[in-house]
C-alpha cells in the first residue's frame, strides 16, 4: 500500500457576508467587517496564525462568544469561545474548528477545502486501516482528551511513513511487541465515535505530536530504552518522543 501523502490543501477564498444552507443566518453585514482574503488551512487549533482565524473570530465575536481582539491569534479567549460554541450547538467540544465546527459557522469555503483535503489525504487508505486506526486509539487512549487520541494515532501514521517501521496501519499495529493493546487483547474492543473522528482526523494529518514515533505512560512504563528517547510533547499521561 503506498503511503498517503498527508499535505494539506491551500486555496484562496473572500469570506462569505451571507451564507445560504448553514446553520445560522449572519444578517446584515457592514461594509468594514468585510474580510480580506485568507489562506485556508487545514482545521485550526490553538498556536495557528492568520486570515482564517480572523474570520473565525469575527463570527464568534459577532454571534457573542468572543469577547476579544479580532487579531489571527489562536489563543486561549479563542479556544475558550469556540468550545462554548460548539457546546452551545451539540458539537465536540474540544475547542479545534474542524468541519463539523466550521459548518455550523457557515464558513462554507472552509468546509469545502478540508472535503477535498480528505478525499485526497484518504485516498490510499481503505475503511479497514481507519476501523484498524480507530481500534488502537480507542484501546490504547480511551481516557485521554481528544487531543490526546488523536496524537496516538498520529504517531501511527507517523510509523507508516517512516522508513523505520513498516508501511502499512496494519503493519504498525501488529509489529511484535509495538503496543500494549495488542499484547493484552483490547486492540478487539468495539472503538467509540471519539476513537473514530480521532483515527479521521490523524489519517487526515492532523499531528499534535509534531512528528513523533514513539509515546508512553511514564508512570507504567518499564523499559529504560525509552526513556532515553527525545520528548517532544507531553499530552495528558503521554509522554511522545523521537
Amino acid at each position: 500500500m503506498k503511503k498517503a501523502l498527508r499535505i494539506g490543501v491551500a486555496s484562496i477564498a473572500m469570506a462569505a457576508v451571507c451564507t445560504t444552507g448553514a446553520l445560522f443566518n449572519l444578517g446584515q453585514t457592514n461594509e468594514g467587517d468585510l474580510a480580506s482574503p485568507f489562506i485556508q488551512t487545514a482545521v485550526l487549533r490553538q498556536g495557528a496564525t492568520g486570515g482564517e482565524v480572523k474570520e473565525l473570530q469575527r463570527r464568534l465575536k459577532q454571534w457573542g462568544y468572543y469577547s476579544g481582539s479580532v487579531d489571527g491569534i489562536y489563543g486561549s479567549k479563542t479556544v475558550e469561545a469556540v468550545k462554548k460554541f460548539q457546546r452551545k450547538n451539540g458539537l465536540t467540544v474540544d475547542g479545534v474548528a474542524g468541519i463539523s465546527t466550521y459548518a455550523a459557522l457557515g464558513m462554507n469555503d472552509s468546509v469545502k477545502v478540508l472535503e477535498n483535503d480528505k478525499k485526497q489525504s484518504n485516498s490510499n487508505y481503505t475503511n479497514s486501516d481507519l476501523y484498524l486506526l480507530a481500534k488502537c486509539i480507542y484501546a490504547e487512549a480511551r481516557g485521554e482528551s481528544y487531543t490526546g487520541q488523536v496524537a496516538v494515532g498520529a504517531v501511527i501514521m507517523n510509523r507508516v511513513a517512516s522508513s523505520s517501521f513498516p508501511n502499512t496501519i496494519s503493519g504498525v499495529v501488529y509489529q511484535k511487541g509495538a503496543f500494549t493493546a495488542v499484547s493484552d487483547g483490547q486492540i478487539n474492543l468495539s472503538p467509540d465515535k471519539t476513537a473514530m473522528n480521532a483515527a479521521q482526523d490523524a489519517m487526515n494529518g492532523w499531528d499534535p505530536t509534531y512528528g513523533c514515533l514513539y509515546y508512553y505512560n511514564p508512570a507504567v512504563a518499564t523499559s529504560s530504552w525509552i526513556f532515553g528517547r527525545k520528548t517532544i510533547t507531553t499530552i495528558g499521561k503521554h509522554v511522545f518522543a523521537i
